[in-house]
């Protein structure tokens, strides 16, 4: 055999060796020592399941790998995954290990409990079209929010179902103009408002204050979310602080009412 016929061969092998896809790897996680470390894990692992590659591997590191990467005891990690698993987000198997289960369940919740990676799991892992973005004069109704500016940068955003390719919600948000310059729009239909500011553009949040209530859908989310005029949705604003106290971003966003209820968690302590 030639050595133009060995290294044909050799390249024939290596491209007929199976692939494996790329182990599932968790976001990092700075623990707040005032929320439940048992809900902020789990806000943060259903963040990066939801948000993973779509070649990535759907089996989870172990429990006792996964706490060491948290951070937190096995007992607690244990805690969050049974979360997940009631969420129907991951199954459990015995000797086997843990996976992501390849469909959510079809009713999400909108948790309210204080942790900005709650807020980021809220919002991923649904596919994103920016639908326009640029600025606009400054709307009266935010102008307590943003009053030393005249104007600030708008992105209008669609999110569907990863699965059944259904609009779930659209977003509107306001942003600063010079937290606005840093922001790349591609990276918007990647990641959630919140993880583009926090991780990418490195605002420092300090908090953000969420409110949820009842509305009826006027023509437009109609048009968008393919819902009856007038059908009920859940209208959610969110304003991001900075650690100035200056507000970043007011999101508002309209979330279809078939596909979404509204949970508060209240701890004892």
């Amino acid at each position: 055999m030639t050595e133009n016929h060995e290294r044909a061969g050799a390249d024939r092998g290596a491209a007929e060796q199976p692939r494996h896809p790329p182990a599932f790897a968790p976001d990092s996680l700075v623990l707040n020592r005032k929320l439940p470390l048992w809900y902020q894990v789990s806000q943060s692992l259903r963040a990066s399941i939801l948000g993973r590659p779509q070649d990535a591997s759907a089996r989870l590191p172990t429990e006792e790998q996964l706490a060491t990467h948290y951070g937190v005891s096995v007992l607690t990690m244990r805690q969050a995954l049974k979360e997940l698993e009631t969420e129907g987000l991951i199954s459990r198997h015995r000797r086997r290990g843990t996976f992501i289960e390849p469909r959510a369940r079809r009713v999400s919740p909108v948790r309210l409990l204080g942790s900005v990676d709650a807020i980021v799991a809220q919002q991923s892992g649904e596919a994103t079209t920016v639908l326009g973005h640029g600025p606009i004069p400054l709307p009266g109704d935010l102008a307590e929010y943003f009053p030393d500016c005249d104007e600030v940068t708008c992105y209008r955003r669609l999110r569907r179902d990863g699965q059944e390719d259904e609009p779930t919600n659209w977003a509107e948000n306001a942003v600063r103009p010079d937290v606005a310059a840093r922001i790349d729009v591609a990276d918007l239909e990647r990641w959630p408002m919140t993880k583009v500011l926090r991780d990418v553009v490195g605002v420092r949040i300090s908090r953000i204050t969420d409110t949820v209530e009842a509305r009826l859908a006027d023509p437009v989310t109609a048009e968008l979310l393919q819902v009856p005029l007038l059908s009920p949705i859940l209208h959610y604003t969110g304003v991001t602080y900075d650690e100035e106290g200056r507000v970043v971003d007011v999101a508002r966003i309209r979330y279809r009412g078939d596909r979404f209820s509204f949970s508060v968690t209240v701890e004892a302590h």
